[in-house]
C-alpha cells in the first residue's frame, strides 16, 4: 500500500518541507511537499536524495571491523568510558541532531565530565538574523558562497531579489559559481577584500547571506555592519543547537582533538569537514545511521534511527522551530535510548 507522510529535509539549515513515499512500510522515494512555507513545491538534489541514509542504513553495529548487535557495542563503549580519564573523552555532537538529542547529549556530557564539541562550519550564531522574505525584498544582496548551487532554496530568494531589482554582489571560491550568473558584480577575494570593497555600499537596506567564511574575524566585521545577514549552515539544525551548546572554531576544534583520547561522534562526520590525523585518537566511536568517512576510521559503530523514524525539531536558519514526526516505524534505537543504556 503506498502512503505519502510529511517530514522536514535534513540536507541544510534552510528547513525545507518534504514528502516521502511509503511502500508496504518502506520508504522508496521524495518529491516536494507544495504547502510547506519554505520552499513552496521546490526541492534541490540534496533534499531529494535524503533518503539514501535510511535506505543504506546500517543494520548492524560494528566493533573493530566486526559485525556484532547492538547490546554488545554498547557494552564494548562503556568499557572504553569506564575505563579512560573523563577529561580525555571528547564528544562531538550535530546539527544533525535534533533538539531533544543535543539536551540529552548535552546533559550526558556533562554528568561525567566529558569535553563537549559542536562545530558549526566554523561559523557562529547571530541573534537577529533576516527572514527569507527579507532576503526576497532587499535593495542589494551581498551572497558569500555559491549560494544557488549549494542552497537552492535560499538561493531562490536571491533570484526573486534580482528579479525585484535588487542589486547582487558574489564572492565565490571559483569562477564557476552558479550565483556569479546572476550577479552584477563578483569577486574571487577574500571575504575581508570583499566587505572592504562593498563597506560603502552595504547600508540598512541591504542583507549578507552567506555560508563559510575565511576567519572568526570576518563574522566580527558582518556582525558589526550596518544591515541584516543570514548565516546558512550545512546542518539541519545548527542554529538550533547554539541555543545549547556553544559552538567551537576551526582552531579550537583541532585543539581539542589533539588533546583527545576517546572521541564519541553523535550524528555527524567529523572526519570529512576537518583536516586532522584522527589516528592520533586512541579509539573512535561513532553513532550514525549510515556510513561515512567517520565509522570508516572508528573502532566502533553503533547504528541509530534516522530523522525519518523518529518525532524531533529543528531549527531552521531564520530561527523556526519545525517539528517532524515518524514516517516509518524502526527497531533501532535513539540517540536518546542509547545515552540512558550508557548511564546504566
Amino acid at each position: 500500500m503506498l502512503e505519502i507522510k510529511h517530514t522536514l529535509c535534513p540536507s541544510c539549515s534552510v528547513g525545507c518541507g518534504l514528502n516521502v513515499i511509503i511502500n508496504n512500510g518502506e520508504i522508496v522515494g521524495t518529491f516536494p511537499y507544495k504547502r510547506h512555507p519554505v520552499n513552496a513545491g521546490k526541492n534541490c538534489l540534496n533534499g531529494r536524495n535524503s533518503i539514501d541514509c535510511y535506505q543504506n542504513k546500517f543494520e548492524k553495529a560494528i566493533v573493530s571491523k566486526s559485525e556484532v548487535d547492538i547490546d554488545k557495542a554498547i557494552d564494548e563503549v562503556s568499557k572504553e568510558l569506564n575505563s579512560a580519564d573523563s577529561s580525555d573523552v571528547t564528544i562531538i555532537c550535530s546539527g544533525n541532531n535534533d533538539i531533544g538529542e543535543i539536551e540529552a547529549i548535552k546533559k550526558f556530557g556533562e554528568s561525567k565530565g566529558y569535553n563537549i564539541a559542536f562545530y558549526a562550519d566554523n561559523l557562529k550564531d547571530f541573534g537577529d538574523v533576516a527572514s527569507y522574505d527579507e532576503v526576497a525584498g532587499a535593495d542589494k544582496v551581498f551572497v558569500i558562497g555559491d549560494l544557488l548551487y549549494e542552497n537552492p532554496l535560499i538561493g531562490r530568494r536571491i533570484v526573486h531579489a534580482k528579479q525585484n531589482g535588487a542589486k547582487i554582489y558574489a564572492l565565490g571560491k571559483t569562477e564557476n559559481s552558479v550565483t556569479f550568473n546572476i550577479a552584477d558584480e563578483t569577486s574571487n577575494s577574500t571575504v575581508q577584500e570583499f566587505l572592504e570593497n562593498n563597506k560603502g555600499n552595504i547600508d540598512d537596506a541591504s542583507v549578507i547571506v552567506f555560508n563559510y567564511v575565511d576567519s572568526q574575524d570576518d563574522l566580527d566585521k558582518i556582525e558589526a555592519l550596518d544591515c541584516k545577514c543570514l548565516p546558512v549552515f550545512s546542518k539541519s539544525n545548527s542554529k538550533g543547537t547554539f541555543g545549547i551548546i556553544e559552538a567551537k572554531s576551526l582552531d579550537e576544534m583541532l585543539e581539542l582533538l589533539e588533546n583527545t583520547k576517546v572521541l564519541l561522534v553523535f550524528n555527524d562526520d567529523i572526519a570529512d569537514e576537518l583536516e586532522f590525523d584522527f589516528g592520533r585518537i586512541s579509539k573512535i566511536i561513532s553513532f550514525v545511521p549510515c556510513s561515512n568517512k567517520t565509522t570508516e576510521i572508528s573502532d566502533i559503530v553503533v547504528p541509530i534511527k534516522t530523522w525519518l523514524e523518529k518525532d524531533g525539531s529543528f531549527v531552521n536558519a531564520m530561527g523556526e522551530t519545525q517539528s517532524f514526526t515518524a514516517a516509518v516505524e524502526s527497531d533501532a534505537l535513539s540517540e536518546i535510548e542509547i545515552i540512558e543504556k550508557l548511564n546504566g
